[in-house]
């Protein structure tokens, strides 16, 4: 299977923890492939609310020392015809020595296709920043992208014209909560499209199973759907780098606990808190 770089982006901590969150993973030519999801089809009941508010914990393992890295914390807004998502991630004082991550996107996205209409992400990870804002032309196939050092600054306006309906990385996470992974067999993929760093990449999240018995750190245990997709390739995540993922089994399918290798070492991220479910957590055991 061949991976994908992405080019001209430096990933830090926390953009390979928002992304390991969402599971992307790379084309497989294997397995079936189902329509995408929207919130149109009567079938799909809508796994998440307004208000609703989850908190992870990063670490980082360096020569066998876990090591409690930073937090980052997404939350959903109602606007009228719209959902705003919104990730915050950032690095705890006493990891800053070794490196540091202050990053923040933000998506909205239309209630009825799930797609998103713009998005901004300001990335401040060690020496690289970036603030970029993208208008999505969903119909017209057409992205806009601005870019700039930071937010206030000068910046560059690019058109970018892309194949599919496109995601930004952060309404992908909230779009496949809403695929009934339960009752389908391991193998299952779903695919979709993500346009990032001025690229479309398709990808699919493939789903491996359930875990019944699944003890999250410092939260219990829990009925999981385990995904293990494989990674973007890049200045993170090596080639052959296995990710795996382990989901609520229950209807509000929350991402529990994430564990990967990276480039040094490895990272995981585990529930910390949550607030606001849409459905009682019956997961927990």
């Amino acid at each position: 299977m061949k991976t994908t770089s992405i080019k001209n982006s430096t990933f830090g901590l926390g953009a390979a923890m928002l992304f390991a969150f969402l599971g992307l993973s790379l084309p497989d030519t294997q397995g079936p492939a189902p329509s995408s999801v929207s919130s149109t089809n009567p079938a799909v009941d809508v796994a998440f609310q307004h208000g609703e508010r989850l908190t992870y914990k990063i670490y980082y393992n360096l020569n066998f020392i876990w090591v409690p890295a930073g937090e980052v914390t997404f939350k959903i807004f109602d606007e009228g015809n719209q959902y705003h998502y919104q990730a915050r991630g950032e690095t705890y004082d006493s990891y800053e020595w070794f490196f540091t991550v202050k990053d923040q996107y933000d998506s909205w996205v239309d209630k009825n296709t799930f797609l998103p209409n713009y998005s901004e992400r300001s990335v401040n990870e060690g020496d690289y920043h970036i603030f970029e804002k993208i208008a999505f032309n969903q119909s017209g196939k057409k992205m806009t992208v601005w870019r700039a050092h930071q937010r206030g600054a000068a910046e560059e306006k690019t058109e970018h014209m892309v194949k599919s309906d496109c995601h930004d990385v952060l309404s992908t996470l909230y779009n496949l909560r809403n695929v009934d992974y339960g009752s389908q067999q391991p193998g299952y993929s779903v695919p979709f499209s993500v346009f990032m760093d001025k690229e479309e990449y398709p990808l699919k999240m493939n789903y491996m199973g359930k875990d019944s018995n699944k003890k999250v750190y410092k939260m219990g245990r829990y009925k999981t759907l385990r995904f293990q997709p494989q990674v973007i390739a890049g200045n993170v995540f090596k080639e052959d780098a296995k990710m795996t993922v382990w989901v609520s089994d229950d209807a509000n399918r929350i991402p529990l606990l994430i564990e990967s290798p990276v480039s040094v070492g490895s990272v995981k991220m585990v529930l910390k808190e949550y607030w606001g479910l849409k459905y009682n957590f019956e997961a927990k055991l």
